[in-house]
């Protein structure tokens, strides 16, 4: 029988789809941060609440990305992303159903469990659809688009004021009406993949081995410090951005709300652009460690800028939004070409697995750092504590980009 032709415009289109949905699954996970300060006005939720908020996403993904990963490549792109957007979707409606802190954690804990299936899945679709060229570039215009979402929810203060001054529910449940948009574009996602019947074209390309422990054994030093990198970067970089951030400007530059959303969204206006050039300059060029070194060293510099340096707080997040792009457009590309294609699932899982652990200890250690040190409106100086937390994780972060240039074979390593 005769096997469609994929096109690249076919690949393009099911590249949108998953983008938009992309879009929702970021809006929801950056949700909390607008909404902290009602939180504890409104609520009396502490710090460290707020930080379980964001960390009990990350936590039962320790164990279960590995079990996604499995999933995916066991039952299909399409239908996974479909029922891990539904998910996502119901632990949205969950976390805006009431004030009680349990419940909005389980909603969280719920849409944990489906988000980060989902972003697996979201990967594959461009290794389906991209398995030799515009890789990188249709991976950094994925996530591109999801940090729209990311910026959208930053900025909600600004555009929907009216819904932030009825109090803490009102902007959950726009949270909400997002995701309903995601599960439907995945839902159509779906539906196109097992209309061109793309599986049926790459299917002996397919890695059906599974997750193999032992795999890890072959890994090389190259890939375990990029490992090192993506945990340490991303505990400072998210602990920070997404649940702290405009709290911390709220008190510290004494910001009101919407200002202080609009000063967390330099981070994704920098990297909107930057990230999908970025990765097509990793395509054309190869030299990806050269890349994350750049775009490491700026996230420990942002830090000693915002905190230790004072002055103009953009100074510190433009940085920020720059690391953002450099590492996002290199780091998962770059994963791609140091493990062997079977083994990639494997090296991927082990990768955010250990994320997962780092970004929810992460939120629980700068909430209780908070907390303890009275970090507040009145004591803006205790913030300097979970400030230097987050300097020093992504200095390591720097130095594990190091060992990465050194270790990193061919042009990579340039």
């Amino acid at each position: 029988m005769n096997r469609p032709q994929i096109t690249d415009r076919m690949g393009w289109t099911a590249m949108a789809l998953t983008a938009l949905a992309m879009f929702g699954n970021f809006y929801v996970y950056d949700s909390i941060a607008p909404v902290a300060e009602l939180l504890s006005s409104q609520l009396g939720f502490t710090d460290t609440q707020i930080g379980m908020l964001n960390a009990i996403y990350s936590i039962p993904n320790v164990v279960l990305v590995l079990v996604g990963g499995i999933l995916v490549d066991r039952y299909g792109i399409g239908r996974m992303a479909a029922i891990t957007a539904g998910i996502c979707l119901l632990g949205a409606l969950l976390t805006a159903a009431a004030p009680s802190f349990y419940l909005m954690a389980a909603g969280r804990l719920l849409y944990g469990i489906g988000a980060e299936t989902f972003s697996i899945a979201t990967l594959a679709v461009v290794a389906l659809w991209f398995p030799i060229r515009y890789t990188a570039l249709a991976m950094g215009l994925t996530l591109a688009m999801g940090r729209v979402g990311s910026l959208s929810a930053d900025l909600s203060p600004t555009w929907l004021p009216g819904v932030y001054a009825a109090g803490w529910q009102p902007p959950l449940l726009v949270a909400a009406a997002v995701a309903a948009t995601s599960f439907a574009a995945a839902l159509a996602y779906w539906r196109y993949e097992r209309r061109t019947r793309v599986v049926e074209v790459n299917a002996p390309e397919r890695n059906d081995a599974g997750f193999n422990w032992r795999d890890v054994l072959h890994f090389d030093k190259a890939y375990w410090a990029l490992v090192a990198l993506c945990v340490l970067w991303y505990a400072g970089i998210l602990a920070f951005r997404s649940t702290f951030s405009i709290k911390y400007f709220q008190h510290v530059f004494g910001l009101p709300l919407d200002q202080a959303g609009q000063m967390n969204s330099l981070i994704f206006l920098t990297s909107i652009v930057s990230t999908p050039l970025l990765g097509w300059l990793c395509d054309r060029t190869g030299r990806y460690s050269a890349i994350l070194v750049c775009g490491s060293f700026l996230l420990p510099a942002a830090f000693v800028s915002l905190q230790f340096v004072g002055g103009n707080p953009y100074v510190g997040m433009a940085l920020i939004g720059l690391s953002y792009s450099l590492v996002g457009a290199a780091m998962w590309p770059m994963a791609s070409k140091l493990v062997e294609t079977r083994r990639f699932g494997t090296a991927l899982g082990v990768m955010w697995v250990l994320q997962n652990a780092a970004i929810a200890g992460s939120n629980l250690f700068a909430g209780w750092l908070n907390d303890v040190n009275g970090a507040g409106a009145d004591n803006p100086a205790g913030y300097g504590p979970m400030m230097l937390f987050f300097l020093a994780a992504s200095s390591f972060g720097f130095v594990a980009t190091l060992f990465l240039w050194r270790f990193a074979p061919g042009r990579i390593g340039k």
